[in-house]
C-alpha cells in the first residue's frame, strides 16, 4: 500500500519491483480470492444490505495483494480520516512498465516540442488510460456496491474480452469518491431497514461539509477528496476517457448514458464530443445485448453543466462522461407503475425513440438492477477503448495538438494576472488552483509592458497556446450562457441550466485578469510548484499593521486572538492606515508574530505612529449557525467549512436550543445560511417529518422565530444569506422587501451569474472591500427595496447593483428590475441588527472575492 505523501514517481519506484516479482499467470491465484458474496455475506445489491467502506477497503487490499493485475493506490486520508483509494488495473506486463506507460501518456497529453517519431512510438507502445469513479454521491448507494463486483471481475475473469481490456488499457477505478458519506449511509441503512423509516434518506449532509455539492468542487478543489481526483485526472494520468457513475430520480429512463443533451458548452475539441457519443453508443449497445431495458442516450443531462469532474474533463481533452441510473428507495426496492414513468430533456415522452429504443415497462426496481447496468457501462467503456487503442491514443494527441494550435491562432492569446491586486494573496491562491488543474502558468521576474499596459514584476501569464486551452478559457474568461431553442421554451420562458450558467474562477475569487490578444513576449519562467507565500514581520514603534483588504488577514486575526492578542481596526484612513486595516500591539511575542505570518502569508508591517484616533478595539464575537435535518443544508455545510478554514470559532445551533430562547446569553451573532423560511420553521415538512425518527425532525416553529426576534431586539446580530432573508423580513416585520420574489423567468432571470455591484466600503460591513465588486447570484437570491415610512431610517445599504451593464458573466434577464437596487442591507431592529446578504457571498467556499 502506498501512502499519500509519496510522489507518483516514488510510487512507481516502489511498486514496479513488486509487480515484476509477481507470477505472470493468475490461474493459481483466482481460487485464493473470495467472491464478494463470500467475503461480505451477501450479494451486492441485495435489498436492504450495503457493504461498508471499511470492509470494502479490506477487500480491495486483499485483491491487490492476491492479484498481479491490480495495485491499490492509497492516496491518503479523507476529510474524516478514512482511506481514499484508487485501483490501478491492467495486465502484469503493463504493470511492469507502468512508469514508461505514464510517460508515453504524458507525451500524448501535451505534445508540445515532441518529435513526430516520439508521438508515433507513444501511439504504438502506449495504452489507453480510462478513469472511472463511483459512489461520489453516497446516497446513490448502488455504485459503491458495483465497484466491489467490478474489482473482483477485473482480477478473476479469464475470457477474451477481459484479456484484451487488460492488455490494451490501464483502468483506474476510484471505487468510492466519498468514503465518509458511504459509511454514514451504510450505517443509516443498517439502522432503518426493517423499521417504519426504511428507505428514507440520510437526515444530515452525506459529506461532512458539503453533501451533494462534492461534485461541484472539481475546479476549486476545496476538499481533500477533490484534490485526490484532480491529482489523477488533471496532472498525473490525464486519461483519454473518464466516467462518473451516478443515480437520478426513479420515474424516467432506467439509465442515462452519454452523450449529453443540448446545449453543449463550446471551446472543447470536437473529437471530445464525438468520443462521448461513441462510448455512450457502445454502452447502450451492450445494455440491449444483455437484455437490460430502459437505456437512453443524449437526454436528461445537458452538455453545459457545472464544472464538476465529468463536466470539466472535456476541456482537459478527456471524454468526460456520466451515467445516471434510476433510484430505488435508498437500498430498498421501489415499485413503479407504468403511468408514473415520464420523459425529460430530449425525451419528451416516455416512449420509444432512436435514443431510447427499449423502454422499461415498470415493476419492481432494485439496487441489484442498477449494479448490473453499471457493470455493463463500466466494462463497455474499457472494451471499446481496448478494441480501438491506437485510435484513442492518436486522438488524444490530435486533441492536445489542435487545442494548442487554436490557442496560438485565436484570441485571447493569453490571460495576464497582474501582481498588483486588491488581494494579492487570494490571487496567488487562485494561481495554485490553476496549477491544480495541470494548467501551465508562467511568471515574470521583472516588470514589462504589453498592449500598452505596464505590469509589475511577479505578474503571472497563462498562455492559451497549451492543450488545456479550453478549461483556461472558462476559468478565466467572461462567460455568456446561450439563449436559443435549447435554453428557452416556445413560450419564451428560460430553461434553467444544470446548476450555474458560469464558473469563472477569476470572477468568483475577485482577481483581476486581463485577456490580451497577442502573445506575451516578456521573459517568463514556468511556475514549477505550488506557491507558498510566507509573510514578513517588521516591528514598528506603534505596533504592526495587517492589510484589511486581504482575506487571509481575517484568519491571522483569529489566530492572534487564539494567542490572547488584542486587535484594533481602522474605521477610516489616517495615521498611516487604510480603512479596514488591523492593528496589533508591539508587545506581541516575536515568535507568535513570526508563526502567524508564516501560516497565513500576511505581512505584519511596521506601524510607526499612534493610530488610536482612527481605530477601535475589536471584540471576538460568539458566533452560532443554524443547522436543520431533512438531508441537511449544503449552504450551511459550506459556511461551516469556510468558518473553520478562516479559524472562526462557532457553535452549531439546533432547533431545541433556539426554541429555548435567551440566546443573547451565549451568542453575539447567529447565521442563517441560504434556506427557505418554511424549511427552517418546519412548515414545509409537516407531512415529511413522520418519515424520519423523532430525533431527526426539524422546525423552529413559532417559538424559535420569536426567540430569534428577541435575540436581535436585545442586541444580537442576525446574518442571513439569500433566501434565508425571508424569515426576518416576513416574521420580524422589517421595512424592506425582496423585489424579485415570485417574478417569472421572462421578467427576471439570473441563474448562477456574476453581477456587478458597488460597495459602501466606508460602512463597517464593507471595510476592506473595493468600490466595485462582483456578486454571485443564484436562483435563491434576493434584491432589496426599502419600504417607505419612518422605519426606513433604520436601513443601511451596504452593497448595491450598478445602474446599468449589471451582468459580468452568465445570463441576466430583467436588468432594469435590479439596477441600482440593494444587494445587501443592514437593518436596525430594536437594539440589534439584521444583516441581509441577498447573494451567496460564501457560495460553495468559491466566492473568495
Amino acid at each position: 500500500m502506498i501512502r499519500r505523501r509519496l510522489s507518483f514517481s516514488a510510487f512507481l519506484f516502489l511498486v514496479v519491483p513488486v509487480l515484476l516479482s509477481m507470477p505472470v499467470s493468475l490461474a493459481g491465484q483466482a481460487a485464493q480470492v473470495p467472491a464478494p458474496e463470500e467475503w461480505f455475506g451477501f450479494r451486492m445489491g441485495t435489498d436492504g444490505r450495503l457493504a461498508r467502506w471499511d470492509r470494502m477497503v479490506e477487500y480491495y487490499r486483499l485483491l491487490g495483494e492476491s492479484s498481479d493485475r491490480m495495485t491499490v493506490w492509497e492516496m491518503g486520508p479523507t476529510t474524516l480520516g478514512n482511506p481514499f483509494l484508487a485501483l490501478i488495473v491492467t495486465s502484469p506486463a503493463n504493470h511492469a512498465r507502468l512508469g514508461e506507460l505514464q510517460r508515453l501518456n504524458a507525451l500524448l497529453s501535451d505534445p508540445r516540442g515532441v518529435a513526430e517519431a516520439q508521438i508515433e512510438e507513444a501511439i504504438r507502445s502506449g495504452k489507453a488510460v480510462i478513469v472511472q469513479s463511483l459512489c461520489l454521491h453516497s446516497t446513490e448507494v448502488a455504485a459503491g456496491q458495483t465497484a466491489v463486483e467490478l474489482a473482483y471481475d477485473m482480477v478473476t475473469r479469464t475470457d477474451e474480452e477481459m484479456a484484451r481490456i487488460l492488455d490494451e488499457t490501464i483502468g483506474i477505478m476510484i471505487p468510492c469518491f466519498n468514503p465518509d458519506g458511504q459509511i454514514m449511509v451504510a450505517d443509516w441503512v443498517a439502522r432503518t431497514t426493517g423499521t417504519d423509516y426504511e428507505g428514507v434518506g440520510l437526515p444530515v449532509l452525506y459529506h461532512h461539509y458539503i453533501g451533494h455539492d462534492n461534485n461541484r468542487d472539481a475546479f476549486m478543489q476545496n476538499t481533500v477528496e477533490s484534490r485526490y481526483g484532480a491529482q489523477i485526472l488533471f496532472r498525473e494520468w490525464i486519461p483519454q476517457a473518464y466516467v462518473d457513475h451516478h443515480q437520478m430520480g426513479g420515474f424516467t429512463a432506467r439509465i442515462y448514458l452519454p452523450p449529453y443533451a443540448e446545449p453543449i458548452r463550446p471551446e472543447g475539441d470536437p473529437l471530445v464530443w464525438r468520443e462521448m457519443a461513441w462510448y455512450g453508443a457502445h454502452m447502450a449497445y451492450k445494455m440491449d445485448e444483455e437484455g437490460l431495458e430502459g437505456a437512453v442516450n443524449a437526454a436528461i443531462y445537458s452538455g453545459w453543466g457545472h464544472f464538476g469532474f465529468h463536466w470539466i474533463t472535456p476541456f482537459h481533452n478527456i471524454a468526460g462522461m456520466l451515467t445516471e441510473s434510476a433510484s430505488p428507495r435508498m437500498a430498498s426496492p421501489l415499485y413503479v407503475h407504468p403511468e408514473q414513468l415520464g420523459g425529460s430533456r430530449q425525451l419528451p415522452e416516455y416512449e420509444a425513440q432512436t435514443t431510447f429504443p427499449s423502454p422499461w415497462e415498470g415493476g419492481w426496481w432494485r439496487v441489484r438492477d442498477i449494479v448490473e447496468r453499471q457493470k455493463v457501462a463500466y466494462v463497455a467503456t474499457l472494451d471499446i477503448a481496448a478494441r480501438h487503442r491506437e485510435t484513442v491514443l492518436r486522438n488524444a494527441y490530435l486533441k492536445a495538438k489542435r487545442q494548442t494550435e487554436r490557442g496560438e491562432a485565436g484570441t485571447p492569446a493569453a490571460f495576464v494576472i497582474p501582481a498588483d491586486q486588491h488581494d494579492p494573496l487570494t490571487m496567488q491562491h487562485m494561481v495554485n488552483k490553476l496549477l491544480g488543474q495541470g494548467i501551465e502558468v508562467q511568471r515574470a521576474g521583472q516588470g514589462f509592458t504589453h498592449d500598452g499596459r505596464l505590469y509589475p514584476a511577479g505578474t503571472f501569464v497563462v498562455s492559451m497556446a497549451q492543450p488545456k486551452r479550453g478549461v483556461i478559457r472558462w476559468l478565466l474568461g467572461r462567460t455568456s450562457y446561450p439563449q436559443n431553442s435549447y435554453t428557452v421554451d416556445p413560450e419564451g420562458n428560460p430553461i434553467r441550466p444544470y446548476d450555474m450558467s458560469g464558473d469563472v474562477m477569476a470572477e468568483f475569487m475577485g482577481v483581476r485578469v486581463d485577456a490580451v490578444d497577442s502573445p506575451v513576449t516578456a521573459p517568463l519562467a514556468k511556475v514549477a510548484a505550488l506557491l507558498a507565500p510566507a509573510g514578513t514581520v517588521t516591528a514598528g514603534a506603534a505596533g504592526y499593521v495587517l492589510d484589511g483588504r486581504l482575506n487571509a488577514s481575517f484568519r491571522a486575526v483569529n489566530l492572534l486572538w487564539n494567542e490572547g492578542v488584542q486587535v484594533e481596526r481602522a474605521e477610516r484612513d489616517g495615521s498611516g492606515l487604510r480603512a479596514g486595516d488591523f492593528v496589533v500591539p508591539r508587545t506581541i511575542a516575536a515568535d507568535v508574530a513570526a508563526r502567524i505570518a508564516e501560516q497565513t502569508g500576511v505581512d505584519l508591517r511596521a506601524l510607526e505612529q499612534d493610530a488610536s484616533a482612527v481605530t477601535r478595539p475589536l471584540q471576538r464575537q460568539r458566533v452560532a449557525m443554524y443547522q436543520r435535518f431533512y438531508g441537511g443544508n449544503m449552504d450551511e455545510g459550506w459556511t461551516r467549512w469556510l468558518l473553520e478554514d478562516f479559524a472562526f470559532p462557532y457553535t452549531t445551533l439546533l432547533d431545541a436550543e433556539i426554541r429555548a430562547g435567551n440566546l443573547n446569553r451565549q451568542y453575539d451573532v447567529i447565521i442563517l445560511p441560504d434556506d427557505r423560511a418554511d424549511m427552517m420553521t418546519g412548515e414545509a415538512t409537516t407531512d415529511r417529518a413522520l418519515e424520519y425518527p423523532p430525533e431527526f425532525r426539524s422546525g423552529l416553529g413559532d417559538e424559535g422565530v420569536a426567540a430569534l426576534n428577541a435575540f436581535v431586539r436585545n442586541g444580537g446580530t442576525l446574518v442571513t444569506f439569500a433566501s434565508a432573508g425571508d424569515l426576518p423580513i416576513e416574521r420580524f416585520g422589517l421595512p424592506v422587501r425582496n423585489i424579485v420574489a415570485g417574478l417569472p423567468g421572462r421578467e427576471f432571470w439570473a441563474p448562477g451569474s456574476t453581477l456587478r455591484v458597488d460597495v459602501s466600503n466606508d460602512d463597517p460591513l464593507g471595510l476592506g472591500m473595493p468600490d466595485r465588486a462582483l456578486a454571485t447570484f443564484t436562483a435563491s437570491g434576493q434584491v432589496y427595496q426599502v419600504e417607505a415610512g419612518a422605519a426606513s431610517q433604520n436601513v443601511r445599504r451596504v452593497v448595491s447593483y450598478i445602474d446599468r451593464d449589471v451582468l459580468e458573466s452568465g445570463q441576466l434577464r430583467g436588468e432594469d428590475v435590479i439596477a441600482g437596487k440593494a444587494a445587501m442591507v443592514a437593518v436596525r431592529h430594536g437594539e440589534g441588527e439584521v444583516v441581509l446578504i441577498g447573494f451567496r457571498a460564501q457560495h460553495r467556499a468559491q466566492a473568495h472575492g
